[in-house]
């Protein structure tokens, strides 16, 4: 730890984060890092700190293939989660975010409480009761922290949050030995086993990786990572939230692993990704008739976006920018009428539908699709950066409190200073 020093956001590497990390200039930057400091010296009486961050992601290609093992193109995003931590020798846990209550943790006492299921507590306890068993250290620190990972808008805020909790106890008491894979492990631990909401791996691994990475989930307990090296300087991107109730759409979301598994039983598989290719090709029209029209297009729409991730990071290798824009497009229309996931009678709105109807005649927007799980929520948008008007028309469309502007972040949670 070290104590900040006066001139601490004149320095270099300051300046530097805030265009490698957040890119935007440090004078846009500093209010937020002096805010945090102010709160952290405020609570805990100390300026002797260090910050973490822990961005948010995106899925860029590879609708709902990470269940049935398939392929995925993600990224993280510099919007994040960022702390100021301070140590302590006392073993415990205390967080504070500004306009919520402290959270504590005793991690010589991460008990599972059903109580506490949905909470940030669960989280904590359920990051820290992973390292344990895993024969990790860990130890308490005290740590402020703000968000500007926009919940409810599909980019991950709860992952951001384990992530960040993660890699503050690799670096403190593992001496940063920890890899990303490890991490987002034990994030994906604490949102299952202890916060009480199934999910991948998918979302925490973008954020532990940072940049834009193919994950191949053939083998959940070790998936594959390839790095693809993004350099669209002239693309901007926006998550838009359409808005619509995901309260009803548990069966919806359920429907799609379980469709999909059954196609595979068909070809005597459990997961579609143990059915090779060509076999697919070769049999498929053999199981019509067997399985749900539905069920069979969704999984031909499984076997044809694990290819289009494949492309899409040749495309991105290559800079051949409109092999990746048409891609992105291709794997929209495949969500959208063969996976099946842009509308839901039981969501009673077609937010998502009408909202990519209607993206699409804004001139300078030249690809988008739906973004994470569908039915409701968000759709992921590209725009060029030489196309004046898109934001404006994108905020007067839809609010502008819903429309947010990304760039891609090449490192993942991480130490900042």
């Amino acid at each position: 730890m070290a104590t900040i020093s006066s001139n601490f956001f004149e320095n270099k590497s300051f300046k530097d984060v805030c265009n490698n990390v957040y890119s935007t200039p440090a004078n846009l930057e500093q209010p937020r890092f002096q805010d945090l400091l102010d709160m952290h010296k405020e609570i805990f009486n100390t300026q002797d700190v260090n910050f973490y961050s822990s961005p948010g992601r995106i899925e860029i290609v590879g609708n709902h293939t990470d269940h049935n093992g398939g392929k995925v193109l993600c990224a993280a995003i510099n919007f994040d989660t960022l702390a100021t931590v301070s140590s302590r020798t006392d073993g415990i846990i205390e967080i504070k975010s500004k306009g919520y209550p402290m959270l504590r943790v005793d991690t010589s006492n991460v008990n599972f409480l059903a109580s506490e299921i949905g909470t940030s507590n669960a989280l904590i306890k359920g990051v820290v009761d992973y390292f344990i068993h895993t024969n990790k250290k860990v130890g308490g620190f005290s740590a402020c922290m703000t968000s500007s990972v926009p919940k409810g808008s599909g980019v991950s805020s709860s992952s951001s949050f384990e992530l960040v909790i993660a890699e503050i106890l690799n670096v403190m008491y593992n001496d940063s030995t920890l890899d990303a894979i490890f991490k987002a492990k034990a994030s994906q631990y604490a949102e299952n086993a202890f916060f009480g909401k199934p999910c991948g791996l998918m979302d925490q691994s973008a954020i532990a990786l940072g940049g834009v990475n193919l994950i191949d989930f053939k083998d959940f307990e070790n998936p594959v990572v390839e790095r693809a090296n993004w350099d669209f300087k002239d693309l901007d991107i926006y998550v838009i939230a359409t808005g619509g109730d995901h309260s009803n759409l548990t069966d919806d979301y359920a429907a799609i692993p379980f469709e999909m598994k059954e196609v595979a039983k068909q070809f005597g598989a459990k997961l579609l990704h143990e059915i090779p290719r060509d076999k697919w090709e070769r049999d498929k029209e053999n199981i019509k008739g067997k399985v749900s029209e539905r069920a069979f297009l969704r999984a031909e729409h499984f076997f044809e976006e694990n290819e289009r991730v494949e492309n899409a990071v040749v495309a991105i290798d290559n800079r051949d920018e409109q092999a990746f824009l048409d891609i992105v497009n291709k794997s929209g229309l495949s969500s959208r009428y063969k996976l099946q996931n842009t509308y839901s009678p039981a969501g009673r709105n077609k937010n998502l539908e009408n909202a990519l109807d209607r993206v699409v005649k804004i001139d300078g927007v030249v690809a988008s699709r739906v973004h994470g799980g569908g039915f409701a929520g968000t759709i992921l948008v590209f725009a060029k950066k030489s196309a004046s008007g898109v934001e404006s028309a994108l905020n007067l469309m839809f609010g502008d409190g819903n429309v947010f502007k990304l760039a891609i972040r090449p490192t993942g949670a991480e130490k900042l200073f």
